[in-house]
């Protein structure tokens, strides 16, 4: 899997003539190179801007990495998006990421949604259903005027109405905290979908079972804290978060 997921700024035009770039602005001071390009089964890139965006607001985590001090970094981190960009919370105490933002250095965001898994007649073809997109570009912090809305859009789209039950963020809080934008300019996605790759007269035996188990994501029962004080009501977010119509909406 990780192999199909490699890509490259540059490949030969041998290897890219059928596949179209998911990139749909051009970020001239970030790259000068040519759109970005699957290696492996790259009949599988997507330029489909709505599967991208249906893809970014599915999900809640993913994976910054960059290059510090010589040294590969990747952390997961929640995220939201803001139209064309992606809001990513960081701290003013340091980290790599408010690091990578001050040297104007790429970064790369990845997001990956797993589908189902494809059950073949050999562990060689067997394979994942899944959705990858990978995002990269130079971290812009949020100004401090907008920084209060930055905040909120995360909570928002991590804990929708939570904001609303309870107390305001303090100065501290607020002081101590960094919202980083990145934009969706350069961005390359692969889509894998279907069944097992199967042909009548393949010499496979069709007696053995081969298809697609499908990954279905729910969110569990709510569970109190320690010190929640018996008979406190479930707030209304976690109750629309956990209810059918929430689970549906938030994990697809």
């Amino acid at each position: 899997m990780l192999r199909e997921l490699d890509c490259s700024p540059n490949q030969y035009a041998r290897e890219t003539s059928s596949v179209t770039p998911t990139t749909t602005t051009t970020t001239t001071a970030a790259r000068a190179t040519a759109p970005r390009r699957i290696r492996r089964l790259a009949e599988r890139q997507t330029a489909d801007r709505d599967a991208l965006l249906a893809l970014l607001d599915d999900e809640l985590v993913g994976h910054l990495a960059a290059v510090v001090d010589d040294q590969p970094v990747v952390i997961p981190t929640g995220y939201a998006r803001d139209g064309d960009h992606l809001l990513l919370h960081g701290s003013t105490g340091g980290g790599f990421a408010l690091r990578a933002a001050s040297a104007r250095s790429t970064v790369a965001f990845s997001v990956t949604a797993l589908d189902g898994l494809v059950f073949a007649r050999s562990l060689f073809d067997s394979s994942m259903n899944y959705r990858s997109a990978v995002v990269y570009g130079v971290l812009e912090p949020v100004s401090d005027e907008r920084a209060d809305a930055a905040l909120l859009a995360l909570a928002e789209r991590l804990m929708p109405g939570r904001a609303a039950e309870v107390r305001s963020t303090t100065r501290k809080e607020i002081a101590a905290t960094r919202v980083l934008r990145l934009a969706l300019d350069d961005v390359v996605m692969k889509v894998r979908a279907g069944g097992p790759s199967e042909q009548p007269d393949d010499g496979e035996d069709h007696a053995v079972w081969a298809g697609v188990v499908p990954l279905v994501r729910t969110w569990g029962m709510p569970e109190p804290s320690p010190l929640t004080r018996a008979g406190t009501p479930t707030p209304q977010s976690v109750v629309a978060l956990t209810t059918d119509s929430g689970a549906e909406r938030r994990l697809t």
